[in-house]
């Protein structure tokens, strides 16, 4: 049977993609980076689905391959090219030689790199001979993206990286390194792989310098140990937490089928997986009609605040920088799903473009989320409460210190909630004993978290009951008392703009400012109003780097929370395809707004842009509970009642009050006690 054409590359058609590229240089060394499916021109998967969705076998579509690799040229500098084979035919369709003036996505060999040039490097050795580290007490370098460039750097390709000490007289490996920051930070230019220089951290106060002063010949002498593994804990984890099981004694609702159709409570979609941004959503529909073409994550970027050198190149770009499905977690290995579970697996390559499985690196599951639906009847004391099941599409990944765990949950009431949750250990630097900072906190002695920020965008290509829709931004203002339209002053009126050209727009409370995305062309028989999907845009705050500095422009899409364009394939990425080392956003959202395009009943895409303004606090520290953030996709006038009405509402008999005795019992389990009550006296 011929894969979807949304299905991920097998592990044969990445075998046979490196193949072609490997053919193509013949006597070349090749450093491959990247091969993962390249989606098939929308016009072309458009057509299959109109096949599929009518019963028919629609014509398999080719396969391709986009194959990022380094060609190595006889002085031994790397040269980047990006790729687009055709896999099924074996041809190459296009061909990119992306040269130095962009720079590839990073690689975990290239981190592994960076810690083999720390451990070779005579300038290194010779900085760390200038400091006394405590008996026991070991090297950790923690790879970064390089995020901002110098006079005379530009067309250079650096790694920098953070350092620690670990204390291993535990020997523990995980006991926690993040609690001893050092103060410098190695450079390594990547084409020559050296150590070309080490950067001194200031580690003064509120008050002081700037500029780096001397340090302390021990500079952990005053940080304290905080660890976060069970078995390093003082006191040991919690005894008193009795357990709270999800179990589903026939199985779950779900159904998946062609390895990457799923099935759920009248959802019908596809998942695929890759490289940059990890779990995508693709053809989903809900109730046989059509909702959205393709859902993801496009980018995130964490800019922070610490105006001392070298801290304005501390911003990573999380997706285009490294890779969210290269970061992603095995998630057997933790309880980061409960419930009976589906795991989905990657392909991934290594640097020879030898294809290995990343297992169980999505996660498919079953939740509660509380209560859909309920009415009391008073007059007669009867109670009718639907529960609010989420179908869970999750993936999790580690990026350093920071973790981050990505969702899709689809609702039994034809809703998608996109959530975002950040968690792991907050980026800390070393600071002088006893001294504050307006840079950050002092989470710990020693150890200054400083301010950032975590951006996100979404990308929505949505299909309501087609591909032509129109964003429409419905406000609600209030209208000033007068005889003819508003006698009494109570009125208010709803504004109903079209988005007629791609533009963006921001938050708006005060208005209850809110986008839905309509299909013009359909009109609900009750309502008469065009067919929807509605959102309210997250009034987060946005980028607060200056417009002018370097942070800013290479993340212009931060700086609105909606924006509207009209697709273009290829056009996937928030930031623009390159964002590593980048000094401007190129081809991202700010360049797409600026064509100006049509937006009115055509093939739109929407993107959402949010984030957490994080200003740590101590219980941050050592690993910060999660921060939610979540975007709420309803259906507006789509249907012709609640679609779930029909949800079941019989009682659940696992459930017991605290004295043992069943909490669904008849006598009050309606919250009357049995009896209609009487309002009458």
């Amino acid at each position: 049977m011929a894969p979807h054409p949304f299905d991920q590359l097998s592990f044969e058609e990445t075998q046979r993609a490196r193949d072609i590229i490997l053919k193509l240089h013949p006597d070349t060394a090749i450093f491959f980076r990247y091969i993962f499916l390249e989606e098939a021109p929308k016009a072309e998967v458009k057509k299959y689905l109109e096949a599929e969705h009518a019963g028919k076998t629609p014509d398999p579509l080719n396969r391709r391959a986009m194959v990022m690799y380094d060609v190595i040229d006889s002085d031994k500098v790397p040269v980047y090219n990006e790729s687009v084979v055709d896999v099924t035919s074996g041809k190459r369709l296009d061909h990119n030689v992306v040269g130095k003036e962009f720079h590839a996505s990073l690689t975990v060999p290239e981190f592994r790199l960076l810690v083999q040039a720390v451990e070779k490097s005579e300038m290194f050795k010779k900085c760390l001979e200038e400091y006394h580290l405590p008996k026991g007490y070991e090297l950790v370098v923690e790879p970064w993206p390089y995020g901002g460039l110098l006079p005379g750097e530009e067309n250079r390709r650096y790694f920098q990286g953070l350092c620690f000490a670990q204390d291993t007289s535990s020997k523990n490996a995980d006991s926690n390194f993040y609690s001893f920051p050092l103060p410098f930070i190695p450079v390594m230019d990547a084409a020559t792989q050296e150590i070309v220089r080490v950067d001194r951290i200031a580690t003064g106060g509120r008050g002081d310098p700037m500029e780096p002063e001397s340090h302390p010949k021990n500079p952990v002498d005053h940080c304290t140990p905080s660890e976060y593994v069970p078995e390093l804990l003082p006191n040991g984890p919690r005894k008193d937490l009795k357990p709270l099981d999800v179990v589903q004694p026939e199985g779950p609702s779900f159904k998946v089928t062609d390895d990457s159709l799923i099935e759920w409570q009248g959802w019908r979609f596809r998942v695929s997986f890759n490289p940059r941004e990890g779990a995508v959503l693709h053809d989903l529909h809900f109730k046989g009609r059509s909702v959205m073409y393709r859902l993801s994550f496009s980018e995130m970027t964490v800019p922070y605040a610490d105006a001392r050198y070298p801290f304005a190149r501390k911003q990573a770009f999380d997706f285009g920088d490294g890779g969210a499905g290269t970061c992603a977690n095995n998630l057997s290995l933790g309880c980061d799903c409960l419930g009976v579970i589906k795991y989905f697996d990657s392909i991934v390559t290594d640097a020879e473009g030898k294809p290995e499985v990343a297992p169980n690196v999505v996660c498919l599951h079953e939740q509660d989320n509380g209560i859909a639906w309920k009415h009391t009847n008073w007059r007669t004391g009867r109670a009718v409460v639907a529960r609010n099941r989420e179908l869970v599409v999750q993936f999790i990944i580690t990026l350093a210190n920071y973790e981050y765990i990505f969702a899709y949950k689809l609702d039994t009431m034809g809703g998608i909630n996109v959530e975002t949750r950040a968690t792991g250990i907050v980026s800390v630097v070393n600071i002088d004993a006893g001294k504050q900072s307006d840079y950050g906190n002092v989470v710990s002695e020693g150890a200054l978290a400083q301010n950032h920020q975590h951006i996100f965008c979404i990308r929505m290509d949505p299909a309501v009951d087609g591909h032509n829709n129109t964003a429409v931004i419905e406000e609600s203002h209030p209208v000033a008392m007068n005889e003819k339209t508003n006698p009494r002053g109570n009125y208010y009126e709803v504004i109903k703009t079209p988005v007629k050209n791609s533009r963006w727009l921001d938050a708006d409370v005060a208005s209850n400012r809110v986008v839905k995305i309509t299909n013009p062309s359909k009109t609900n028989p009750i309502s008469g109003r065009p067919v929807s999907y509605k959102f309210a845009p997250m009034a987060t705050q946005l980028l607060l780097a200056d417009k002018n500095s370097v942070q800013a422009q290479r993340a212009l899409f931060a700086q609105h929370h909606v924006w509207v364009t009209k697709h273009t394939d290829g056009e996937l990425y928030a930031a623009g395809r390159y964002t590593l080392q980048s000094t401007r956003e190129e081809g991202g959202l700010a360049d797409m707004v600026e064509r100006n395009d049509n937006t009115e009943n055509e093939d739109i895409v929407v993107w959402a842009t949010f984030g957490l303004t994080h200003n740590p606090r101590v219980e941050d520290w050592p690993v910060m509970p999660v921060e939610i953030h979540e975007l709420k996709l309803r259906p507006a006038d789509f249907w012709h009642e609640n679609p779930g009405i029909d949800l079941p509402t019989n009682k659940n008999e696992a459930s017991r009050l605290a004295n043992g005795d069943s909490c669904c019992s008849t006598n009050g389990a309606n919250g009357t006690n049995g009896h209609a009550p009487n309002f009458m006296g």
